[in-house]
């Protein structure tokens, strides 16, 4: 970027986890879930400092080793799962004390993303002059085609604009949010949702590096990626 902004990279890791306890740790492919994170983090050719948030010593000794920059331990009260990951970033630079133009959450539940897709989102933030920039894949169920049950049982369609499309074909294309990168200029931390807010722009993944890990399941699919890559 011909204007070289300075860009905070922050890794969220809380020890506790109620859908798989201890996933941070968890081995992929030789090493620890939140190693992946830590590479692509440091790979990055944007960001300037990567500082790992967390409460749990275990997990600050792993970022230590992987390079990461732990300088200090996040509150118990920042450490809940009711906790928004916005409440942690302001933390995080509070504690800090420094001016960044950006700050950039990457979740070690996101560990297939790389550096690339890193780059890619703070350029896009950048040369959009958008307040921030959220990772986002493909569906794989459309909304189009989701109801809710009625207390007799019936199916409500979800969405109340008449039937759905009989083919996919006709379907328009509908995204979500991955997980795998939130960007935030330094001036709209203080906003209520500084990632995802009115003006930010999508930078679109593929489902191939969308896994989120939050359940036994995903850990089977995101080492089954890995194993076949």
């Amino acid at each position: 970027m011909p204007d070289r902004p300075r860009i905070l990279g922050l890794i969220p890791a809380r020890g506790g986890s109620q859908g798989l306890p201890g996933k941070h740790l968890a081995d992929l492919g030789g090493r620890p879930v939140l190693a992946w994170t830590a590479a692509a983090a440091l790979e990055s050719q944007l960001l300037d400092r990567t500082v790992l948030s967390t409460e749990d010593e275990e997990i600050a000794a792993l970022g230590r080793q992987v390079g990461l920059d732990v300088p200090f331990t996040r509150p118990p009260g920042l450490a809940g799962d009711d906790v928004p990951s916005a409440d942690v970033v302001r933390h995080a630079v509070g504690v800090l004390g420094e001016a960044w133009d950006y700050v950039v959450l990457l979740q070690p539940t996101s560990p297939l993303r790389t550096s690339e897709d890193i780059d890619a989102a703070i350029r896009l933030c950048h040369e959009s002059s958008a307040p921030g920039c959220v990772s986002v894949s493909p569906v794989r169920q459309h909304p189009e085609w989701m109801f809710r049950l009625a207390p007799d049982r019936t199916l409500e369609p979800l969405l109340e604009h008449g039937p759905p499309a009989d083919r996919r074909q006709d379907l328009p294309a509908v995204f979500a949010l991955n997980g795998a990168v939130y960007v935030a200029r330094g001036e709209h931390l203080e906003c209520d949702d500084p990632f995802a807010g009115a003006g930010s722009v999508a930078y679109v993944m593929p489902p191939e590096r969308s896994v989120d890990l939050d359940t036994e399941q995903d850990l089977f699919l995101l080492r089954t990626l890995v194993e076949t890559r």
